[in-house]
């Protein structure tokens, strides 16, 4: 029964320094660096998808001309239906690029996170002190959790964005053969 409990005991606690190989961390913090990148990546599609879109309305009459009154008064129903999707869509495609590009706040956060140092840096240093591996092991896995809620957050943006500016094209191709 001794033998039992212990066996239990230990499947149930942490695991020592001793159990957490280099090859882990050099693991997990090549994972925290690569949602890192993807994470800039998601941030500079947003940027192209952006400028492409206000590049597009501002140097189009015919994108513009979606936005006036006299558009949708004056028009037949395929050019006030194209004009319609098209406005909607250019908007869609902007407001999802810049959700991309929004901050995020999660309710966790570690130390490799600037905004909440100052309630990691004792942390850290006790941890230090005590050549707690388990810590900076813990912190790089709670840091590559929050790194993918933020990436997922943004892509899932990053995918609204690319789908709008397919529609604005489409739109706009609809538009001129409608014209």
């Amino acid at each position: 029964m001794a033998d039992f409990e212990s066996a239990t005991e230990l499947m149930m606690s942490d695991p020592s320094t001793e159990d957490i190989g280099s090859e882990y961390f050099d693991h997990i913090k090549k994972i925290n660096d690569i949602f890192y990148d993807q994470i800039k990546i998601s941030d500079q599609k947003a940027a192209y998808i952006f400028t492409f879109m206000l590049a597009f309305l501002v140097s189009s009459s015919e994108v513009r001309a979606v936005f006036t009154w006299t558009r949708y008064a004056d028009g037949n129903l395929q050019h006030i239906l194209s004009s319609g999707l098209l406005a909607a869509a250019s908007v869609f495609s902007i407001l999802s690029a810049i959700l991309v590009v929004l901050p995020r706040h999660l309710n966790k956060s570690t130390s490799l996170f600037w905004g909440t140092w100052g309630k990691h840096r004792q942390l850290f240093r006790d941890a230090a002190a005590r050549r707690d591996e388990r810590y900076l092991f813990a912190e790089y896995l709670d840091n590559a959790d929050i790194l993918s809620i933020i990436a997922r957050g943004k892509y899932r943006c990053v995918t609204l964005a690319f789908r709008g500016l397919m529609v604005t094209v489409i739109a706009y191709v609809l538009l001129l053969i409608a014209g």
